[in-house]
């Protein structure tokens, strides 16, 4: 008999309600290239949950800078920051980097002294 996967969890409230809406991510994922032209019912389901997961670490990362800054309201350049600060958001770096934020290196430069000063 068939055991259940790792991702079961996840599938079986596929007719529940979703945090990203499922037929706009099949939409996404059919216009990504000429190569894709039929999407699994299960496959935006994963592709919803790992948004999720993404959007959840960007926004804990910000949120971290923002506190840093003794703020309460994170801006576009905490998130900017925890992009250029982190590995794992190199793909979104020429994103933010054309948000139009002056001072993103600034910023960027300013967090890295404080987490070093934190950790010596």
């Amino acid at each position: 008999m068939r055991q259940p996967g790792a991702y079961s969890s996840l599938l079986c409230g596929r007719t529940g309600s979703h945090s990203l809406p499922l037929a706009r991510i099949k939409k996404i994922m059919k216009m990504s290239g000429d190569e894709v032209k039929m999407v699994s019912g299960e496959a935006p389901i994963i592709f919803s949950k790992a948004c999720e997961l993404l959007i959840e670490e960007l926004a804990r990362r910000s949120w971290n800078i923002t506190i840093q800054g003794k703020r309460r309201t994170m801006h576009k350049e905490d998130v900017a920051s925890a992009v250029l600060s982190t590995d794992l958001f190199d793909f979104l770096v020429a994103l933010v980097s054309n948000s139009g934020c002056d001072n993103l290196v600034a910023t960027t430069t300013t967090v890295n002294d404080m987490e070093e000063m934190k950790h010596s």
